[in-house]
């Protein structure tokens, strides 16, 4: 298969409407499936009781219609997918927004893969495999994932996707750790009050303060500064530093910006920060944006630099998030800025989520191999809300 550009020739061929199995039927989402597929998630990847789903249900199908059903609210409309079994019972869900790449001036078509479930109640194995194969019919360049656990790791890898190694994993930078001790604790249970472990947490951070506040690294302060900006300012600059990369997004004119106001709606760690680093003369050198707020562990959703500014790019986020008093700093990691990372102390690396990327297109699946792709953060599914918050609060 070639890559499908204008000079090319290649028609793309949509994907059936309708497929059936002896299994069952995959079809596209629609509106009257929603309570059905919000129950399921939230019994899956909210460990909810059926007795107490009450309350989420509803919030959680509006948002799975905003960013499935809304073809404003994401660019072009969401190919989210339903597998019905022979019962007529709800069998699985395959949670499907679509994006757009480029490889050397030819558009792609991107499918990003979020949650992946089925009913075990009514699936007798069959909705996972029945779901993928339905998605990899359609109309897609290339499918992608960036938070696959390990049981989609397992239906995923037969079907011939790639996995990144190092974009799976999680980094952890501590700055205040009984903060981060009582912000996890408050996590798991939030009937917990701050005032009982708060100032507790204070007193041992006051003692260990110099050991992790996080010093300046990699550049100087007389040479690199970095400023606050806005999220158009973001926006506006972002598609400048992933330019260097082969496979990169093609995002048009107004989806940066919703998708950024989409990804502001997430509340599990706290409102949406901007930065930028900048050199003597005012150029921009990098930019990141991270969720967070005093207290609780800051989340990075991009951090984008070029050349050798990885370094100075870092050192503003970690500035910034311990100046605004978060307790330590979570992110996915990224091959380009890997050996900054391994400077830090008190940084530690987890499994977070599979990253992987399926293409049938030559070109594509060597860029992907040689790691020149921009994945993860916005060209993921870990800015929505299905990947945190919890709706029935």
């Amino acid at each position: 298969m070639q890559l499908a550009s204008e000079d090319t020739g290649v028609e793309k061929v949509a994907a059936p409407s309708v497929l059936a199995t002896q299994h069952g039927t995959v079809r596209p989402l629609a509106a009257e499936d929603l309570e059905r597929v919000a129950a399921l998630f939230l019994t899956k990847f909210r460990r909810r009781r059926r007795h107490l789903l009450d309350r989420a249900i509803a919030g959680t199908a509006e948002y799975m219609r905003k960013i499935y059903l809304d073809p404003a609210g994401q660019p072009g409309a969401g190919n989210a997918l339903v597998q019905i079994n022979p019962q007529g019972d709800l069998g699985g869900f395959l949670g499907v927004l679509k994006a757009r790449y480029e490889l050397n001036g030819a558009t792609l078509n991107a499918a990003i893969i979020g949650p992946l479930m089925a009913d075990t109640g009514t699936d007798h194995g069959s909705a996972g495999p029945q779901l993928l194969r339905a998605v990899h019919q359609g109309e897609f360049d290339l499918h992608l994932t960036d938070s696959a656990n390990r049981v989609s790791l397992a239906f995923a890898r037969p079907m011939k996707y790639q996995l990144l190694p190092t974009h799976c994993l999680g980094w952890t930078r501590i700055f205040r750790p009984a903060a981060v001790a009582s912000a996890m604790v408050r996590g798991r249970w939030p009937s917990l009050s701050r005032f009982v472990l708060d100032p507790c947490a204070r007193a041992f951070d006051a003692f260990t303060r110099k050991r992790f506040e996080p010093p300046i690294q990699h550049s100087s302060s007389h040479r690199v500064h970095r400023e606050p900006m806005d999220a158009a300012q973001f926006a506006q600059r972002l598609p400048t530093l992933v330019s260097d990369y082969a496979l990169r997004p093609r995002w048009q004119d107004g989806e940066l910006p919703r998708l950024l106001a989409l990804a502001a709606e997430k509340q599990a760690d706290g409102p949406l920060h901007f930065g930028g680093t900048y050199d003597e003369a005012g150029k921009m050198l990098g930019c990141y944006a991270f969720y967070g707020q005093a207290g609780g562990i800051a989340n990075l959703l991009q951090l984008q630099s070029s050349g050798p500014y990885w370094g100075a790019t870092l050192d503003g986020l970690m500035e910034e998030a311990w100046s605004m008093g978060c307790a330590g700093i979570i992110g996915q990691t990224q091959s380009r800025f890997m050996p900054q990372l391994f400077s830090y102390k008190n940084v530690f690396f987890r499994y977070a989520g599979g990253t992987m990327v399926r293409s049938r297109i030559p070109e594509v699946a060597q860029a992907v191999r040689s790691g020149d792709i921009f994945i993860g953060g916005l060209m993921g599914d870990r800015w929505t809300r299905l990947s945190s918050d919890d709706f029935g609060r």
